[in-house]
């Protein structure tokens, strides 16, 4: 998840999984893989930048593979 700005100064946060291109018309225009677009104030770059440093420290939790226990169990 990135925090953005939106056009009118409200923060949002961004699931940035969901991003599928960036576009600067000059405004940025994020758009979403459910077809949902978002113009926000921040430059491409750093929206880039954010997306990417997003995605570096989601890759630092292990995904649990194998193994007989249960991922419920105490």
């Amino acid at each position: 998840m990135i925090k953005v700005t939106k056009i009118n100064g409200k923060e949002l946060v961004v699931n940035a999984d969901l991003i599928e291109f960036i576009e600067s018309t000059p405004d940025t225009l994020i758009s979403l893989t459910t077809g949902r677009k978002i113009m926000v104030l921040e430059e491409m770059d750093e929206v880039i930048r954010k997306a990417v440093g997003y995605r570096a420290t989601a890759r630092i939790y292990p995904v649990p593979t194998g193994g007989s226990g249960s991922v419920f169990e105490g």
